[in-house]
């Protein structure tokens, strides 16, 4: 198991980055990428403290341990430009705060994502079919999440995922120690999305290969 979608307390998580790594560690997970949510005013004391941690700490855990950013609220005009200056910041993995049905996601956050070449949308809500292609076209990974009610439209993504050819990456978005959900019940939630067993562990080899592009120190 992989999760590239965590949040700690440097934004709204309950456990600090030590806890959330041991826990997740515990429960069985391969690799976990830390992934806060942040704007102008956030993003680098946040990736400051979270890669001091990931640096000092990541090697004594049996998991391996990223440092990364969820990019949330970011009016559509500036995430491009916020997309560059995560990565020069240090994130290793950059996620979008997708349009989720759940919140007042600003119209137009899923495209500029994608155009910016995020490594994940999460969360995407009702995503259309060209952005889902060009998801497919520029490899920007869709999210299938745990997450009650970001989950309300896993089918809908999943479903389009299938039928335009976009990778896809099954994540928790943790926020809490509960949120770090089985390996049983994270495969029952993407078969309930409607992913095959087989396209489920094509999930499991997207957000593989997020990692090992990490490890080699490549970004997108």
């Amino acid at each position: 198991m992989i999760d590239l979608h965590t949040h700690t307390v440097f934004s709204d998580g309950e456990l600090i980055p030590a806890e959330l790594v041991r826990r997740a560690e515990v429960i069985g997970y391969k690799a976990l990428c830390m992934t806060d949510h942040a704007d102008e005013s956030t993003l680098y004391f946040t990736l400051e403290n979270i890669l001091r941690f990931v640096k000092r700490h990541g090697y004594f855990y049996d998991i391996i341990v990223l440092a990364g950013v969820e990019l949330t609220h970011i009016p559509p005009p500036l995430i491009g430009e916020m997309v560059i200056k995560a990565r020069e910041a240090g994130a290793q993995v950059v996620v979008m705060h997708g349009e989720t049905p759940v919140e007042p996601v600003a119209p137009g956050t899923n495209l500029a994502a994608i155009e910016a070449g995020v490594d994940i949308l999460a969360h995407p809500g009702l995503i259309t079919e060209e952005e889902v292609a060009l998801a497919a076209e520029k490899g920007v990974a869709l999210e299938i999440t745990t997450r009650g009610g970001h989950s309300l439209t896993n089918g809908h993504v999943a479903a389009l995922a299938r039928r335009l050819g976009a990778k896809l990456v099954v994540n928790n978005d943790a926020h809490a120690p509960r949120d770090l959900v089985s390996k049983e019940l994270r495969r029952t939630i993407a078969l309930g999305a409607g992913l095959t067993a087989e396209e489920y562990r094509q999930t499991e080899a997207n957000a593989h290969e997020i990692v090992q592009r990490c490890l080699r120190g490549a970004t997108r």
